[in-house]
């Protein structure tokens, strides 16, 4: 029997403020299979971008295991989080984060840096994955030529571009018009489908969280099915 990609086991997150102790988790457990594309729902300060942060390697929870592959990232320590994380996920914010004095391939190109490519594969993987999010003619425009949609594309094509299994998007079209995040939903969809990329989502958008396949709620630090 094949192992889940994904197993969080038994995860308490608290953080301190000054003698007092908050937790933000309690006890979730959760399996999540390779191409999976699962949104995360919940009111603010439910934990959902905890969780999303946990998975990612961004952050370590209080007691309990992440495992990903086999890999139990909670027992890294932070340079081999920061390999790993490079070589196994792609991070989409609500705020694109690119940078305005690159352009859209030079923002792509960015997390490449960290790799052993030369110049010119770096190059060739940043123009394939701005090929991949449909914006191959605009990667030569910086981020103020670009409408919203567009720069959260060039964030998506920047996520892909080292080609991670996971992808974790925090409310990725939470800044978007409806039509731009249509867009944004649509291609996300396509590079779980078609790329078989492990999709986590944390939104508060109904319509954005029907595009996964799945949809798990937090309340209050716990994970309700």
């Amino acid at each position: 029997m094949v192992a889940p990609f994904i197993q969080v086991q038994e995860i308490y997150k608290s953080y301190q403020r000054d003698s007092l102790e908050i937790p933000v988790l309690r006890n979730i457990n959760l399996e999540i299979a390779e191409g999976e594309f699962i949104a995360f729902m919940g009111p603010s300060g439910s934990g959902k971008t905890t969780l999303l942060n946990l998975i990612a390697g961004i952050d370590k929870p209080t007691s309990g295991k992440i495992l990903i592959a086999g890999t139990d990232v909670t027992e890294l320590n932070e340079s081999e989080l920061a390999v790993w994380r490079s070589r196994n996920v792609g991070f989409i914010f609500q705020f694109y984060n690119l940078i305005p004095v690159l352009t859209a391939l030079e923002n792509v190109e960015l997390p490449l840096i960290l790799t052993p490519l030369s110049k010119k594969e770096r190059r060739a993987h940043a123009e394939m994955a701005l090929a991949v999010v449909g914006l191959a003619e605009r990667m030569h425009h910086y981020p103020r030529q670009l409408s919203g949609g567009q720069e959260q594309r060039v964030a998506i094509a920047r996520a892909i571009a080292t080609d991670p299994a996971i992808l974790v998007a925090d409310e990725p079209t939470g800044d978007l018009d409806k039509a731009s995040a249509e867009e944004v939903l649509e291609l996300m969809d396509r590079l779980n489908r078609e790329l078989n990329k492990t999709i986590l989502m944390v939104t508060h958008d109904p319509r954005a969280a029907e595009r996964a396949r799945s949809t798990r709620n937090l309340d209050k630090g716990e994970l309700n099915n």
